[in-house]
């Protein structure tokens, strides 16, 4: 873990369905990545700027109006890059191997959920991790921040903070990613 420390799991957080928490953590999330990914940082802070002030409820329908209702921006990693595909079962049971050797709790989303896989790059070795992100998890979020370009969302840069966090931790160059 001590390659991303903790800071996947951290920025995920704000991809989980939000919460009672999810107010103190749109707080404290972008301050605690500071020190390693400004961007990233700057990113989260222009979301909370951008919701920090709404009820948790009108995040919660935020929320759902951004992913749960239009598959395109869904959360799910295996859906952007395989879609219906037999290759996204493979890579679910994938995912879900690698969860339960590290010990990664699935939380009511499918193994290849965002709110997963972030998690996962803060426990398997640097060289996996970087692997995985530049390969597999930066592709699939650039499908999803396609999906923005037609809306108006403030989560673009929560995803957007992701590909920063990634680029940042595992020293990915534009040139290093894989865009399978």
């Amino acid at each position: 873990m001590a390659h991303a420390q903790g800071r996947c799991e951290q920025i995920a957080k704000l991809l989980r369905y939000p919460d009672e928490d999810y107010p103190r953590d749109l707080r404290e999330i972008p301050e605690r990545l500071e020190g390693h990914s400004p961007e990233a940082a700057r990113l989260l802070r222009g979301f909370r700027d951008q919701v920090g002030g709404s009820r948790l409820e009108e995040i919660q329908e935020l929320f759902t109006r951004t992913f749960d209702l239009n598959p395109v921006c869904a959360l799910e990693v295996g859906w952007q890059l395989y879609g219906d595909e037999y290759a996204r079962g493979s890579f679910l049971v994938f995912m879900r191997d690698a969860l339960r050797r590290h010990g990664i709790p699935e939380a009511g989303e499918l193994p290849d959920h965002l709110i997963h896989v972030l998690p996962l790059l803060d426990h398997v070795p640097a060289i996996e991790a970087s692997e995985f992100a530049g390969g597999v998890v930066i592709p699939a979020s650039e499908k999803m921040l396609k999906a923005f370009a037609k809306k108006d969302s403030p989560y673009e840069d929560v995803l957007r903070a992701v590909q920063a966090l990634l680029e940042e931790s595992f020293a990915l160059k534009p040139a290093e990613v894989s865009h399978a």
